[in-house]
């Protein structure tokens, strides 16, 4: 095996997997980026392991055998496995290692199949094949082997070379099975864009070795993140065919539904999800919310009406968050009636309102002009002890008095006061000219004292309006206007 190495490019575990589920064979951990592992950061690490890793890392390479010996630490295989996770960065460093300590035992599987991966990380390919040949002939070949060179030749971009590592696995003595097909598979789809190449494979093999359900599981997991809805639909339609319908392949289903809601056929999902639903073969909350998530960004609130009834009534109870979401996404929509019905639901589900949950509907009410609801949909907040926002309080005071129920803006004020609602000077300002408009002005004019004496902000506007609405009155009225504009004056230059 050479000592030279390549610049990584990745460190990807290659572990052989079913899909979802790590196997049993030992395989190094590596990361799929070049943050390599470093003995530094591992508070476990065995005093001789620590000190072989100082070695290796400070030690040229020409000098390391020598160096190694000094120390006169026994080679243990789990010391000699525990320095090769940590070489994934200096790879020339880990084959003069591996061979100096080759020298004293025999190496473990494991520390032949780590070897393996840090150099096909490396794109040390030559000697990754080296390495595999000495394996053979000391008979420790095994199927993790192979899934790791499958690993970093895609990491390289070299699907063609994994998928002939696939091909010549026989003739080194291993047998390709499901779960090799399903490891290739696997690492070419993690690769952005490389699905059409994973099913280029997969139908070449299928008559061979039989899929299974974690095989459709990696392809449609590929075309979700691709976005080929197209293609998912095809692939589930053949897993349907091949392997029939099994809550076991959970994984499969949320990938193809997903593929469809992130595509804008929500209702496709839907039509799948009553036949899953029919099959005993519904997915769990994780997928719902997801969907959801994904419709209320499109702002598709009669999708996510229905979606969130299956769910619901498949027993799965939403949290707050989902409800806050949904109820949120039907206010926009100005769907008030759901928006109630999610409300009063929620109890029902453990999931109780709170002030984003009663806020959202108050301003839904405001701005449809829905003035009684509103009204009585303040009153039942305040109830419940949720305060509406500032900038609901003011909108709703504007509405009241547009809409002819004054009353109820001024207990709507009288509220913010009371339990110190702020900021209020948007309220106070729709409150002063909403019965200036009436000309109630000697309510103005109790109002307008007590907000300068609160120094609240009066604007210029405010001002002009009051103006108007005071000199109609008669020379008391104006006068009082004149005494209330110096105060008003002196008030607004002391706050500049």
């Amino acid at each position: 095996m050479a000592t030279t190495a390549e610049k990584p490019r990745s460190a990807a575990s290659t572990v052989p997997v079913k899909h979802s589920q790590r196997s049993n064979s030992k395989i190094p951990p590596a990361p799929r980026t070049q943050s390599f592992p470093s003995y530094h950061d591992n508070a476990n690490i065995a005093p001789s392991v620590k000190i072989l890793c100082e070695i290796i890392f400070k030690v040229s390479v020409p000098e390391l055998e020598a160096a190694l010996t000094r120390t006169g630490i026994p080679l243990l295989p789990e010391y000699v496995e525990g320095v090769l996770k940590f070489c994934y960065g200096s790879p020339a460093a880990a084959v003069k290692f591996f061979r100096w300590a080759g020298l004293t035992k025999k190496h473990t599987p494991y520390s032949w199949n780590l070897m393996v991966d840090i150099l096909g990380k490396n794109q040390l390919f030559e000697e990754m094949w080296d390495a595999i040949r000495s394996m053979k002939q000391e008979g420790v070949l095994s199927i993790a082997t192979f899934v790791s060179a499958f690993g970093s030749y895609c990491n390289a971009n070299k699907i063609s070379e994994a998928v002939m590592t696939f091909d010549v696995m026989d003739r080194y003595g291993i047998q390709p099975d499901i779960v090799t097909v399903n490891s290739l598979l696997s690492a070419i789809c993690r690769e952005d864009n490389q699905t059409p190449k994973a099913l280029e494979f997969f139908e070449r093999i299928k008559g061979k070795i039989a899929p299974d359900g974690d095989t459709f599981a990696i392809l449609l997991e590929g075309w979700e993140k691709e976005g080929n809805v197209a293609k998912a639909k095809t692939t589930f339609g053949e897993m349907v065919i091949r392997v029939g319908w099994s809550p076991q392949n959970m994984s499969a289903y949320d990938a193809f539904l997903t593929t469809l809601v992130r595509g804008a056929q929500a209702d496709e999902a839907i039509k799948f999800l009553l036949v899953m639903k029919g099959k005993n073969c519904l997915p769990g909350m994780k997928f719902f919310s997801n969907a959801l998530d994904i419709l209320i960004r499109q702002k598709d609130h009669s999708h996510a009406v229905a979606l969130w009834d299956i769910m619901v009534g498949s027993g799965l109870v939403p949290n707050l968050i989902m409800y806050n979401a949904i109820i949120g996404l039907l206010c926009d929509n100005n769907d008030i009636n759901n928006a109630f019905r999610y409300l009063d639901n929620m109890v029902f589900h453990g999931a109780f309102p709170d002030s984003l949950s009663y806020n959202m509907i108050f301003q839904c009410l405001i701005k449809n002009k829905k003035v009684r609801e509103a009204a009585r949909f303040f009153f039942e907040m305040t109830k419940n002890e949720w305060p509406p926002t500032h900038s609901n309080c003011a909108a709703a005071i504007k509405l009241f008095f547009d809409c002819d129920d004054p009353e109820s803006a001024i207990e709507v004020w009288s509220y913010m006061i009371t339990n110190h609602v702020s900021p209020v000077d948007e309220s106070s300002n729709a409150l002063l000219v909403g019965l200036c408009d009436l000309g109630r002005m000697k309510e103005v004019r109790r109002f307008a004292e007590d907000m300068l004496d609160s120094r609240n902000n009066i604007y210029e506007s405010t001002m002009a309006k009051l103006k108007s609405g005071f000199y109609k009155e008669g020379r008391s009225a104006s006068y009082f206007y004149d005494q209330f504009a110096r105060r008003w004056k002196d008030h607004y230059s002391l706050k500049k």
